[in-house]
């Protein structure tokens, strides 16, 4: 059976202490989920602000491609998802709770209601996740999943958002915008070393110094309370991180706001998309329970719930142009 109760999230900022595991913002260190644990521990709030879980009807066409396709679920009637539980919005525990709430997760279940199935979710470890798939421990997942060339050889993908950085800086700021290489000159900016979002700062600098004007000097900070202290009193302009913690965190606190994203993949635009085993024929009933959530506006339900409108998709995609092979 698909959760029935209202999924109640968390996330707030009570303490520098806490942001740590929130951020304002920012996940500094990766671009990609950080791995999760076995049994996460609830994350702590002082807002306590609701979101709808949004659920879905049977699509009547995917449980039609679903029967043709052969596919056998792991758990027959069940649909076994891979889930993280890494940061809000994207996937984590809130307090009070056991199951995974946020972005993902839902997608997940709506996926698995769309197909007549009963949402069976699963969190593991970022680490864990390929292999878990490929042995058909997990029949998806739905974990902010970046598609790239090199996981089409494995891995069949429906895409639903777009994979985006931001940058955020706070709420009172004078900077209205940065999108070009232009718009950096001259500010601090906290980036995570060994990044995609570095790589962009170090380019535009480049080209910033190729023409003359002032690059902007990047703050390396391990710590994201320390980075989040730095940005709220003043010491740097500006973070850059992905762009779904950093547009949650400026809604749910109001202390920063994002003024700019750029492709995941910079220049090359990412997708990130549910992935199931190459060839298992799960992919295209896949496909149209996500464009049927599209037509129906339950896609759009969920990406306003967590403030990441930016990252919509028009149109669910089997196997998108994915990021090169390094």
């Amino acid at each position: 059976m698909a959760l029935s109760k209202k999924q109640g999230i968390a996330l707030g900022v009570i303490a520098a202490a806490l942001v740590a595991v929130v951020g304002v913002g920012v996940t500094i260190g990766l671009n990609r989920p950080a791995d999760a644990v076995a049994a996460p521990e609830p994350s702590a709030s002082a807002t306590n602000t609701p979101a709808e879980w949004v659920h879905t009807d049977a699509v009547p066409d995917a449980v039609a491609a679903l029967k043709a396709s052969g596919f056998t679920p792991i758990e027959p009637g069940k649909l076994t998802v891979a889930v993280g539980a890494f940061t809000p919005p994207l996937s984590y525990v809130p307090e009070g709770e056991t199951l995974p709430s946020g972005t993902e997760p839902n997608i997940g279940s709506l996926i698995a209601e769309g197909l007549g199935l009963e949402y069976n979710p699963v969190v593991v470890a970022w680490a864990d996740w390929p292999l878990g798939i490929q042995s058909g421990k997990y029949d998806l997942i739905t974990a902010n999943v970046t598609v790239t060339e090199e996981r089409k050889e494995l891995y069949d993908f429906a895409s639903y958002r777009q994979d985006l950085l931001g940058f955020a800086v706070r709420a009172d700021s004078s900077i209205a915008k940065i999108e070009t290489a232009d718009d950096i000159s001259g500010l601090k900016i906290v980036v995570g070393s060994g990044t995609n979002q570095e790589k962009v700062l170090l380019s535009w600098n480049q080209e910033l110094s190729a023409a003359g004007k002032t690059p902007a000097d990047l703050q390396y900070y391990d710590d994201n309370a320390a980075a989040t202290l730095a940005l709220l009193s003043g010491r740097v302009d500006a973070t850059f991180g992905p762009n779904a913690t950093a547009a949650w965190a400026a809604r749910d606190t109001g202390e920063t706001r994002v003024v700019g994203v750029v492709p995941g993949g910079y220049p090359l635009q990412a997708d990130i998309a549910a992935g199931t085993k190459k060839g298992n024929g799960l992919v295209k009933p896949v496909q149209i329970v996500l464009n049927g959530l599209i037509t129906s506006g339950k896609y759009a339900e969920v990406l306003k719930a967590w403030n990441l409108d930016s990252e919509g998709i028009s149109t669910s995609q089997i196997n998108p142009p994915g990021l090169p092979k390094s």
